[in-house]
């Protein structure tokens, strides 16, 4: 049986866009090192204009940020001066470490075309990295590998799992894959991690005789070999890894330390966080917190 089941929840990252937040919860802020986890879409007709959907320039520290589409395209840029279109399939990677800005836009007509649907995910940094200079990569579908059998079809999106590794350079140890099962597939979580965690995109699943349904987070000790059967054709996300220790997150920072989170408020309100020197000059300000302590306020409030 699962540890926990947790239930998405509705949570809006700008005027037009929702997203289906999984992670930080209540009652489990952290699978592994993966700290938060939203699942935008599928956005089908775009609004007017289409730039009502960008998410402008934001910071963040302490962290990595992993994009992940199925279908449209976001442009993606950061203080280090990349610019990267995202497509379906790929790995987009950011490390924030120290400090970093970026922003997701929508400039491309054809972005939503057959629909945007993207899972975004950050990725706690390990103390002894926490203060890493920023970095970018882009990985594309062809350096993922990708392991098929009868009824069952995944791609390794980063870390190691059911014997296959990839380049994606990561932190510290974990997993995180795209699977697709076919109605009646059954399948198992990877054995050798302490966290493991399964999203439901789209479809439903059978565990232990009690079925669940899209929008819901499994998470497992490690003790547990669960048995998941696919009761339609469905889509899943796998997560999880080596846990870090305690997090705090406010807004978007992320830190084992408290005063660093205070830092970086400053920072960013002081401008010693660089802007995209390839976007304009808007800004998402700090938002307000009341005086609250850092890890209790402000919803995360970007798309990654």
């Amino acid at each position: 049986m699962p540890e926990i089941v947790i239930e998405a929840r509705t949570a809006a990252i700008s005027p037009a866009v929702k997203v289906k937040r999984i992670l930080p919860f209540r009652l489990r802020r952290m699978v592994g090192p993966f700290i938060f986890m939203d699942h935008a879409g599928p956005i089908i007709e775009a609004p007017s204009p289409p730039s009502a959907l960008d998410v402008l320039p934001h910071p963040h520290i302490g962290l990595s940020t992993v994009s992940y589409l199925f279908g449209g395209q976001v442009t993606h840029r950061d203080s280090l001066g990349v610019q990267q279109i995202i497509r379906p399939g790929e790995v987009n990677w950011m490390t924030a470490g120290s400090g970093i800005a970026h922003s997701e836009r929508f400039e491309d007509p054809s972005a939503l075309s057959g629909g945007l649907e993207m899972i975004q995910t950050w990725v706690a940094l390990p103390e002894k990295d926490e203060e890493a200079s920023p970095t970018f990569n882009n990985y594309t579908p062809e350096q993922l590998p990708v392991f098929t059998d009868k009824g069952v079809w995944m791609r390794l999106i980063a870390g190691s799992a059911y014997g296959l590794r990839n380049d994606v350079k990561t932190n510290s140890p974990l997993f995180y894959l795209h699977v697709v099962l076919q109605k009646g597939a059954t399948f198992g979580l990877p054995r050798e991690h302490a966290e493991r965690g399964f999203y439901i995109v789209k479809g439903s699943i059978e565990v232990a005789g009690i079925g669940y349904g899209e929008g819901k987070m499994l998470v497992f000790s490690k003790g547990e070999d669960p048995l998941i059967v696919a009761k339609e054709n469905t889509t899943l996300m796998l997560l999880g890894g080596e846990p870090l220790g305690e997090r705090f997150i406010w807004w978007n920072f992320v830190s084992s330390r408290k005063e660093r989170i205070e830092q970086a408020k400053e920072d960013w309100k002081q401008g010693r966080i660089i802007l995209p020197p390839n976007d304009n000059k808007e800004f998402i300000p700090l938002p307000e917190d009341k005086s609250k302590p850092a890890g209790s306020s402000p919803t995360p409030g970007a798309l990654s």
